[in-house]
């Protein structure tokens, strides 16, 4: 992340994404494993646990590119488009975890109440990824 793109990502902003992602892990090992071992036992707690996870790579994204200067109008509603087609043009990387959190958290994690172990950890990955990038701060890690 560039000096300037640093600062406009504030300290209070960055603070909000990472307590959002702990209380998805919070919630996640509430979920607990299952007796097979690959699957979790409980989905309520995966379904709450994606979607607060899938919440703060969205909020991490809308960080970032707001720093570069990309702000939806009024009439644009963010949609998983508006998030790839700007992604697209600005950093590759991003865009890949942006889809693997998308997939794995949003529509399986939540919507689908995917129970597995697996794909929950790629899009926690995902979202680690994300807030990491967005880090004002890389020093202090």
């Amino acid at each position: 992340m560039t000096p300037q793109a640093a600062k406009d990502v504030n300290q209070e902003n960055y603070a909000q994404v990472v307590r959002y992602l702990a209380n998805a892990k919070e919630d996640l090992q509430k979920a607990g494993i299952g007796e097979i071992g690959y699957l979790y036992k409980d989905k309520k707690y995966v379904r709450r646990a994606s979607g607060t996870a899938y919440s703060a790579v969205l909020m991490a994204v809308d960080i970032w590119l707001g720093a570069k200067g990309i702000v939806p109008t009024k009439k644009d509603r963010k949609s998983i488009d508006f998030y790839r087609n700007h992604l697209r043009k600005l950093d590759m990387k991003m865009l890949h975890n942006s889809n693997l959190a998308y997939d794995s958290l949003h529509l399986s994690g939540y919507y689908d109440g995917n129970l597995s172990r697996g794909n929950i950890a790629d899009g926690f990955e995902a979202a680690n990824f994300i807030v990491k990038r967005i880090n004002p701060y890389p020093e202090a890690l």
